[in-house]
């Protein structure tokens, strides 16, 4: 699964995630693509089940690119824990996802193996996303 190998520090505070995707958000390696529409904190282990979704439909033809990674640290403190004594040990990792994002890149097989594929995988991930190509316009409609 996709985790940092380093990090400078361990824990983060949630924040807030509003607003459109800024970066990101248009094909820039393949000719299809899968594009989020909702915002949300997608697990790496969602991103490896989609990433495995998509290839194995392909059968290994074509090629992948993932445009997310997971980076930021969710904590999480033992069950039956008192309150206070600190903030918990890093849990697992998230990429934070907002709509307009391109969460996957396809590119080496038709149209109807990538359409069916992206759809595979969507089902796979906890947002609502579309299959986009490179001729259309990559904006998101609200």
């Amino acid at each position: 699964m996709l985790a940092p190998s380093r990090t400078k520090y361990r824990r983060q505070h949630r924040g807030r995630n509003r607003g459109e995707a800024l970066r990101g958000n248009v094909l820039s390696f393949g000719e299809f693509g899968l594009q989020a529409l909702e915002s949300c904190w997608l697990e790496a282990r969602q991103i490896e089940s989609a990433r495995i979704a998509l290839t194995r439909y392909m059968k290994r033809g074509g090629k992948v690119w993932i445009r997310v990674f997971p980076d930021k640290p969710v904590t999480a403190k033992p069950a039956e824990t008192r309150m206070g004594s600190g903030k918990g040990a890093p849990d697992h990792w998230v990429a934070v996802i907002k709509p307009g994002r391109v969460i996957f890149e396809i590119s080496g097989v038709s149209e109807e193996i990538a359409k069916e594929a992206v759809r595979l995988a969507t089902h796979k991930l906890p947002v609502k996303a579309r299959f986009i190509t490179r001729g259309e316009a990559e904006s998101v409609e609200a």
